[in-house]
């Protein structure tokens, strides 16, 4: 079986996609390397026609197409039970679940306010119109206002990083002493900002800042290579 992975391309070849260093990320924990990975742009539509849908990341695991990170890991989890467990058991993959819920409503629009600006300058010229459409759309405002207001929205983004930072203060990682697919959906959210803006986003006394360095170096430093800033 061959696997291919699709994911967001950015300008000068950046892969900024949250959801896409979530599958990354679970394919390392699983011991699987991709045969092939596929840059999209946000307006590639007809590369993804396959998949019978128009987002990124896509698997493609021999004859079976798998879209959406969360259904990555879950058929990852089920297709290859020999290998390490992305959950734990069933227990587990509830709890990452809610997990997954609370970075897609709660952390992604608070990082949002905070670095949509510079995501917006980092995509591809050719995806910039699609962006500005379907983002200022989405938040009720133009990029460009958001951008000069996000000082304000700091606090905000501090406060909802509560549950996560005050896990992490009593344990290595949001699963215990090693990392399991629940700190790989966090993490791609910070792939996100670190692909594309220079804005810092964590205090170096903030006990999710260690954790984010544990993160960077897993699987070899797997994030850690990837293009992108360093704050």
């Amino acid at each position: 079986m061959s696997l291919v992975l699709y994911e967001l391309l950015g300008k000068d070849d950046l892969r900024f996609s949250p959801f896409a260093w979530r599958t990354r990320l679970a394919l390392a924990h699983k011991g699987l390397v991709p045969d092939k990975i596929v840059p999209c742009l946000f307006t590639d539509k007809t590369k993804l026609a396959f998949s019978g849908q128009d987002k990124v990341p896509v698997l493609k695991d021999g004859d079976t197409v798998v879209s959406d990170s969360w259904k990555i890991a879950t058929y990852l989890e089920d297709r290859y039970p020999d290998r390490p467990s992305l959950f734990g058991g069933a227990v587990g993959r509830g709890v990452a679940k809610a997990i997954n819920y609370y970075c897609d409503g709660q952390l992604h629009p608070a990082m949002a306010r905070l670095i949509l600006g510079d995501v917006f300058a980092n995509v591809d010229p050719v995806d910039r119109e699609y962006f500005r459409k379907t983002r200022e759309a989405r938040f009720g405002a133009a990029i460009e206002a958001m951008h000069a207001e996000r000082e304000k929205h700091v606090e905000a983004w501090k406060n909802v990083l509560l549950p996560v930072r005050l896990t992490v203060r009593d344990q290595a990682f949001l699963s215990g002493d090693a990392p399991a697919y629940p700190d790989y959906i966090l993490f791609g959210t910070f792939m996100w900002a670190r692909g594309t803006s220079p804005f810092a986003l964590l205090a170096k006394d903030d006990p999710l800042y260690p954790w984010r360095e544990r993160m960077l170096d897993l699987f070899g430093g797997l994030a850690r290579r990837a293009k992108g800033h360093s704050v």
